[in-house]
């Protein structure tokens, strides 16, 4: 059986003390109490329930570190060196209509780099997590990004721009560009999720603008170590200040940065 360091036990008990009220929410998904955030930008008060006990862990097992939060923002620590970044509910809206396709991320930062992260889906139990150098898994199977190299063969996801989010020019760009050359492209609604499984072979790439760091942090370092490569759409390390990212094994991460790049000129 695989061992985890301290801060991978921190986070699945913190995403494990979470997921309980997330699951019983969403079987009572006309009940919640809802209230906008902006266009078709929602935030439920499972949303704020879940931050809570996330929080309430991490800052129980390291209380002079900092946190960088979806809902409660920037929050400094003691130890400036580390900090706790979390999504407690990546996939609002699927979760608010009933779409069983969301997940809790939580990943430490230190020093400016994410050492580890996890992504866990409530529903299913599954906890992806990694740590810098001791490779990507799923509970106690090992994880690796697909092997496939031909695009024809492949399964994409993306991010779709909606009500008062993303340029939908951008997007119709690149989609043309990428959507004759691929078996086909999928939007679920839950980047970590999608970037999870990716680093499971499950999707074959993936692609997004938009995304803020709590959104890619451990998703980011969940695909690296399963064996994945992830850049900015100029093939840079700019994805969080950039706020755009492609990610796939190297073949397929490479192809589809030619792709975009050439959508993009």
């Amino acid at each position: 059986m695989v061992a985890h360091s301290s801060l991978i036990t921190v986070m699945e008990k913190a995403a494990r003390k979470a997921a309980p009220k997330l699951r019983r929410d969403f079987g009572e998904v006309d009940a919640l109490q809802v209230s906008r955030k902006g266009p078709a930008d929602f935030v439920s008060n499972a949303d704020r329930a879940a931050e809570d006990a996330v929080v309430e862990v991490l800052r129980h097992a390291r209380p002079d570190w900092g946190l960088l939060l979806e809902e409660g923002g920037e929050i400094k620590g003691e130890d400036e060196r580390c900090r706790w970044i979390v999504d407690p509910l990546d996939g609002t809206s699927n979760f608010l209509h009933g779409i069983p396709h969301f997940a809790i991320s939580i990943a430490a930062e230190i020093d400016g780099e994410v050492t580890a992260g996890l992504i866990h889906q409530p529903l299913t139990g599954e906890s992806y997590w990694a740590e810098k150098g001791r490779g990507a898994w799923l509970q106690t199977q090992r994880l690796r990004v697909s092997g496939r190299r031909d695009l024809n063969d492949c399964l994409i996801a993306t991010g779709i721009p909606y009500l008062g989010h993303g340029d939908r020019a951008q997007f119709n760009s690149i989609l043309n560009a990428v959507m004759p050359e691929v078996a086909g492209v999928r939007r679920f609604g839950a980047a970590s999720l999608d970037m999870a499984w990716v680093a499971a072979g499950r999707f074959d790439g993936f692609w997004e603008t938009g995304l803020s760091y709590w959104d890619i942090a451990a998703g980011m370092l969940i695909i690296k170590e399963a064996g994945g490569f992830v850049s900015d759409f100029r093939g840079s390390d700019g994805m969080v200040g950039r706020r755009e990212i492609i990610v796939g094994n190297q073949s397929i991460q490479s192809r589809l940065h030619k792709l975009i790049a050439g959508a993009l000129r």
